[in-house]
């Protein structure tokens, strides 16, 4: 099928809905000239238009500007559904459920830590097992687990994990309502004992970072971002229990007969969300889903214990304080303008960002008159950022921004393309210290394999769903 695709704004195309009987509302996607001409070539642009034509849809099926071919739904998609008459789509939360980022500030210039730099990196490499298959260092039994999936960051501060700060700076305070534990199959629960407060493999990393530019002082300064100061962001999910998660109810919803068949492409498989099966994958995403955010609270607890055995210095010098941990993999009941009227949904996000402006009750109390913390990881080569929603976000996007560079290259190409050799070389070249646990992932990681942050970035500031807060560039990295 050939696409047609409409400018109709300075960064926003439109898919109409006119060019397929199928479709029961138009496509939208953000981007610039020079993003969009590459994501024609991505089997994405049809992935948005399939996402249309499902039932309950309310508004347009979204794309964002980091953009590219996924399950079922497109990395970097967003769809709402009606909450009485619309369908949850396994395909549209990813098998990597509550896969997020985590920032954590401090008190420390480069200057201060670059002669122990690599002996963090080294000692963080250590504490923070990466790679497929990893196993944890924090020993838990299934009484514990049962515990994460359903009081999530709670169960952490009660251990001494996480203080009441991190509970105040994650979203959802770390814990999703209506998380239920009994739809969690035994095998997920299996795959997740051994590896809670590990990073994983693939694009999953934990990079120390320094904040190269602050573009919005006023909004900087509430999130504790100081220009010059040493940062870490961590990105991983709920590893290998939200993975089954999705595998299990994906199975049940293609065997069973209350799911929604008549769709273009078997991935998108949805069951409306009022049945049975359609609630029991809630329970278990939003168990999945505190499992992620466990898992990076016991990656930030390993990370402030690196900084301090090797810098030899009290917490409260170090000043390793969290900004906020995110989602950007998963489904989220919400109440939503459309045409004029205030309308229940549940907002698909897979690979995208909730990007809530000043004013939201969802943000958290931390961040009420501000809005909370966008946070856009881009490669190990380049920036990342820190953004924060604004007003149009609601109106353009259910109140969602991008969530990262997205994916340029597929990983055969980049290992073809990229030698590890070369890309520890040139990394080595910009100053950046690399601990990765394969040559593979470093290849497959490279960081031309990705799209420019800094273009994907603009494109959603340029279409008024976020603000740039600021910039922050790698000096080491960890890669599972």
């Amino acid at each position: 099928m050939e696409i047609r695709v409409e400018k109709v704004g300075g960064f926003k195309f439109r898919l109409p809905s006119s060019q397929w009987p199928r479709m029961r509302t138009d496509g939208i996607v953000y981007a610039n000239d020079s993003l969009m001409s590459s994501i024609k070539n991505d089997n994405s642009l049809l992935q948005v238009m399939n996402v249309a034509t499902l039932p309950g849809i309310v508004g347009p099926s979204i794309g964002m500007p980091d953009i590219h071919w996924g399950y079922g739904f497109p990395i970097g998609g967003v769809a709402a559904f009606d909450y009485d008459e619309g369908i949850v789509s396994p395909g549209g939360v990813g098998y990597d459920i509550n896969c997020g980022v985590t920032l954590i500030r401090s008190s420390l210039t480069l200057n201060d830590l670059r002669p122990k730099l690599k002996e963090v990196v080294d000692e963080i490499f250590r504490l923070v097992p990466s790679g497929v298959g990893s196993k944890g260092r924090y020993s838990i039994g299934h009484q514990d687990l049962n515990n994460i999936l359903a009081e999530g960051i709670d169960w952490a501060v009660n251990r001494g994990y996480a203080t009441e700060d991190d509970r105040e700076k994650t979203e959802e305070y770390g814990r999703m309502e209506g998380a239920d534990p009994a739809h969690v199959s035994s095998e997920a629960r299996n795959r997740g004992i051994p590896q809670i407060g590990t990073l994983g493999a693939g694009n999953h990393f934990l990079e120390i970072q320094v904040v190269e530019r602050v573009m919005d002082p006023g909004t900087a300064r509430a999130f504790g971002i100081e220009e010059g100061k040493v940062t870490v962001m961590i990105h991983t999910g709920s590893r290998g229990l939200g993975h089954q998660v999705a595998t299990d109810y994906i199975k049940r919803l293609n065997e069973s007969s209350d799911s929604v068949r008549d769709v273009p492409d078997r991935q998108l498989t949805s069951a409306f969300l009022k049945s049975r099966i359609a609630q029991e994958y809630m329970g278990a995403m939003r168990a999945a889903a505190n499992f992620g955010f466990v898992n990076r609270q016991l990656i930030v607890n390993s990370v402030r214990e690196a900084f301090r055995r090797v810098m030899h210095l009290p917490a409260e010098d170090l000043g390793l304080d969290l900004v906020y941990s995110l989602a950007h993999n998963i489904a989220k009941v919400e109440e939503h303008d459309v045409d004029g009227k205030k309308v229940k949904v549940l907002v698909h996000r897979k690979g995208a960002t909730r990007a809530f402006p000043a004013g939201r009750k969802e943000n958290n109390r931390k961040y009420r008159e501000t809005g909370h913390p966008v946070l856009i990881p881009g490669d190990m080569g380049r920036a990342s950022y820190v953004l924060v929603g604004l007003p149009g976000s609601l109106s353009e996007s259910f109140g969602s921004s991008c969530h990262g560079a997205g994916r340029m290259l597929s990983r055969s190409k980049a290992t073809s393309t990229y030698p590890a050799s070369r890309v520890i070389s040139e990394l080595e070249q910009k100053g950046i210290y690399l601990r990765a646990a394969s040559k593979k992932v470093v290849s497959e990681e490279a960081p031309y394999s990705y799209k420019d942050v800094d273009e994907v970035v603009a494109s959603v500031a340029g279409a008024g769903i976020s603000r740039i807060v600021s910039r922050h560039i790698p000096v080491g990295v960890v890669k599972g």
